[in-house]
């Protein structure tokens, strides 16, 4: 069985496990962004919080770039590591308001996907995950995010070799899967990721994937 049918039987495996999560845009891009610049090493609840702050502190993201480092640090202070957020969204947002002339994402919608995730990637503190991100829950477009958990799942499932750096996974996956399974395949494994194959101690005898999980052949 080629990788893609591998990939296509596990997303439809866990669609009747976990549901199929259709696309839905969730925030505009720029907010999108400013989000998840502040979800890096925390929880969501901590990131929920920065941001509703952020909302209540500034009436538009034009005056938080103008606004002065420590207004911006005090207000994302509980989604931790605040200096470097606050450098970060400054940086991403003066960045795009210099290229685009406002705050202003809408462009992507139309670019070809790679060209769209090389714009974002390019801004500064914007790596793949992020981009995907925007891409996906913004715009509707099938770029898929990798966090721990799907990089982890993905590595014992045998998708991706076990050596691959998360970056590289990025890329090989939207290659692997097809484009009609991203959305869903994302949540699911996240939440498989979360409740299932765990970092340590995985409930392999609970997974509906161990018959197509190389880790659970290797284990027995």
């Amino acid at each position: 069985m080629s990788v893609t049918k591998r990939a296509q039987r596990i997303c439809d495996i866990l669609i009747e496990e976990y549901g199929n999560e259709i696309a839905t845009r969730r925030l505009p891009p720029v907010d999108e962004l400013i989000v998840t610049i502040l979800s890096q090493n925390t929880a969501d609840v901590n990131t929920s919080r920065a941001f509703a702050r952020l909302n209540e502190k500034f009436s538009n993201w034009e005056e938080l770039l103008e606004a002065p480092d420590e207004e911006i640090e005090d207000a994302i202070r509980v989604s931790g590591f605040f200096r470097i957020k606050t450098e970060r969204i400054k940086a991403a947002l003066s960045e795009i308001r210099e290229r685009v002339g406002a705050l202003d994402l809408s462009h992507l919608e139309e670019m070809p996907l790679a060209e769209a995730k090389e714009w974002l990637t390019s801004l500064h503190g914007v790596g793949p995950k992020t981009a995907a991100i925007v891409l996906l829950f913004s715009f509707g477009r099938p770029a898929l995010p990798v966090d721990t958990h799907v990089w982890r799942v993905t590595k014992r499932l045998g998708l991706i070799d076990g050596d691959t750096s998360r970056e590289k996974a990025h890329e090989l996956l939207e290659d692997i899967i097809p484009k009609s399974c991203i959305f869903s395949l994302n949540h699911n494994l996240v939440t498989h990721g979360r409740n299932i194959c765990r970092a340590r101690r995985p409930l392999c005898e609970q997974c509906v994937l161990r018959q197509d999980c190389d880790y659970f052949r290797s284990q027995n």
